[in-house]
């Protein structure tokens, strides 16, 4: 079931384990995905052409293949796969085991009521990238913006988000709003911060990078269609959360902060 304009998502009656709470969308078709690897590991999955309700998109904004790394795919297969672990464990959400990876320039896009954009502090979109990425959020669809550090990167971001919805102001998410609510109760989300704040390179933090900024685009009525994780890095610890050396809480909150903001966006 593709994303129609002027049509809200289809509702299917999915109960979420921990609340109850409604899930809507149906989408089938999926490609067939080969396993990933990364760093000498391998990701298999038991199905790879499994049919589901939810399929974790990742949106690829760089044309240049899979040759070389690109920032869109900072974490990226074992992040995805991670995450969707935790999504059947901690939900009822009928979802499928592979990620599926959305090009910029293809209306697959409109496929998937959720996507998710790595490191959009250096995304550079196209204008007809940018028309595509506002007829999606037009017909219901939901994107969450991940992994921007200090005002550089805000500021790409930023630009890039203006270029989708001209004139539509980004604010900061109260802490009493539904999407924070959704599953889980989000209350006074700390800092999630990416590896290399723990073990790599670069543990010291600049004085634009010290405060975590949970912030979001709305639409017409009141619905969040963009929703941003500034000086934080969700993707981090869904892919550490295996690992001892990467810290439980912020793990914790990106799983819940992630399901919240898909049932929000099901269901809104």
């Amino acid at each position: 079931m593709r994303i129609r304009a002027n049509l809200q998502i289809g509702a299917a009656a999915a109960l979420v384990l921990l609340t109850g709470a409604a899930l809507l969308a149906q989408f089938t078709g999926y490609p067939q995905t080969e396993p990933l690897f990364k760093d000498g590991q391998s990701f298999p999955v038991e199905n790879m052409q499994e049919h589901a309700e939810w399929t974790f998109a990742r949106f690829r904004y760089d044309v240049g293949g899979f040759g070389r790394f690109q920032r869109w795919e900072a974490d990226y297969p074992k992040a995805d796969r991670q995450f969707v672990m935790g999504v059947k464990r901690l939900t009822r959400i009928s979802a499928r085991s592979t990620e599926h990876v959305v090009d910029a320039d293809s209306d697959v896009l409109f496929d998937y009521p959720w996507i998710y954009v790595e490191d959009p502090g250096a995304w550079e979109l196209s204008d007809a990238q940018a028309k595509r990425l506002r007829e999606y959020i037009d017909r219901g669809g939901f994107i969450m913006l991940d992994d921007s550090w200090g005002n550089r990167e805000w500021s790409v971001m930023a630009e890039g988000v203006s270029r989708i919805l001209p004139g539509r102001p980004i604010q900061d998410i109260a802490a009493d709003d539904p999407i924070f609510h959704a599953v889980f109760d989000v209350v006074n989300p700390v800092q999630i911060p990416g590896t290399r704040h723990i073990w790599g390179a670069r543990r010291r933090l600049g004085p634009d990078e010290i405060h975590p900024r949970w912030a979001a685009v709305r639409d017409e009525k009141g619905r969040i269609v963009i929703a941003i994780c500034q000086n934080a890095d969700t993707g981090d610890a869904w892919e550490w959360a295996d690992s001892p050396q990467y810290p439980e809480a912020p793990t914790t909150q990106a799983y819940r902060i992630g399901i919240d903001y898909i049932i929000y966006a099901m269901t809104h």
